[in-house]
């Protein structure tokens, strides 16, 4: 079994390159974008339109509620299903999305049996209300006592990342070096697939122009109002929805923390950062593939 994936950075152009190969190929498309898994978020994250999704096949598009946050393990789970599906119909797969940590799932493990007791967070949780991100970085350290390497890898200045990851260390009893070797031992999900990959790119000046049209679209086409909507519907009970670009952006609009002159240079500002991020994510975990410059 084969799987075709298309990747590439935001406002590259992965919807229409998908559309035209999965036509010319017979295939169906997976989608590996973090938002489109949730029903209303339609223009903020360019959600292929009905028009493209009767040209062909898409799945794992409007699968959640807004309301119910999709996690990486339950995402790995539902594409082996849909890729298994789609072959067994004699058609093609083809994955596109750009959200690196799901993306990952094609080609590594992505979830290993630590589980974290809800008291272990709350300890988490009061450390670093009491004593900021230092004590939480003080507190891995001396838990990952094998110097610097043990903790390579990990931004340190994230409060998110360093929280997650003392909770493991908590919750297991191992350092992070100890559990990382045993994940690495894990299968992939799709570990009996053959891969090929494509990374889209286009020039920097084209990409900027593309970020600037793709803002500029999405505040014409009514993102101010879905965003209304979408709190309405329960948006800031799925944080990492509410936290999306556009979203985040609006969001600060609607409660008073963004002047409506600033949010079209905000959002951005703030894809481009993405975008910066999505460029080192392919750089350095992309597995090997080929490039084609649009």
């Amino acid at each position: 079994m084969k799987l075709h994936v298309v990747t590439g950075c935001t406002a590259t152009g992965k919807t229409e390159w998908a559309l035209r190969w999965a036509e010319e190929h017979g295939a169906e498309i997976i989608s590996c974008d973090s938002l489109l898994f949730y029903r209303g978020m339609d223009i903020g994250t360019a959600k292929p339109s009905p028009a493209e999704r009767a040209r062909v096949p898409h799945h794992l598009i409007d699968v959640r509620a807004v309301t119910e946050p999709m996690n990486v393990a339950s995402y790995a789970m539902l594409a082996r299903l849909v890729a298994r599906e789609i072959a067994a119909r004699g058609r093609t797969v083809l994955v596109a999305g750009g959200s690196g940590f799901y993306l990952k799932a094609f080609f590594a493990p992505v979830v290993d049996e630590v589980e974290v007791p809800e008291h272990v967070r709350a300890r988490v949780a009061d450390l670093l209300a009491a004593g900021g991100l230092p004590a939480l970085v003080a507190d891995l350290r001396r838990l990952n006592p094998s110097g610097g390497d043990s903790l390579a890898g990990l931004d340190l200045a994230n409060p998110r990342r360093v929280a997650r990851a003392l909770e493991r260390c908590l919750a297991s009893g191992r350092p992070l070096r100890a559990m990382a070797e045993d994940f690495a031992r894990l299968p992939a999900p799709f570990a009996e697939w053959e891969k090929e990959v494509t990374l889209l790119e286009r020039p920097p000046e084209a990409l900027e122009r593309r970020i600037a049209a793709r803002v500029a679209g999405m505040l014409g086409a009514g993102l101010v109002e879905e965003v209304r909507a979408l709190r309405a519907a329960g948006l800031e009970r799925n944080p990492s929805a509410a936290n999306a670009i556009g979203y985040r952006e609006v969001g600060a609009l609607l409660d008073g923390r963004l002047q409506a002159a600033d949010l079209e240079s905000e959002i951005i500002r703030n894809t481009r950062g993405l975008v910066k991020k999505q460029r080192t994510w392919f750089r350095t975990q992309l597995p090997p593939h080929r490039v084609e410059t649009l």
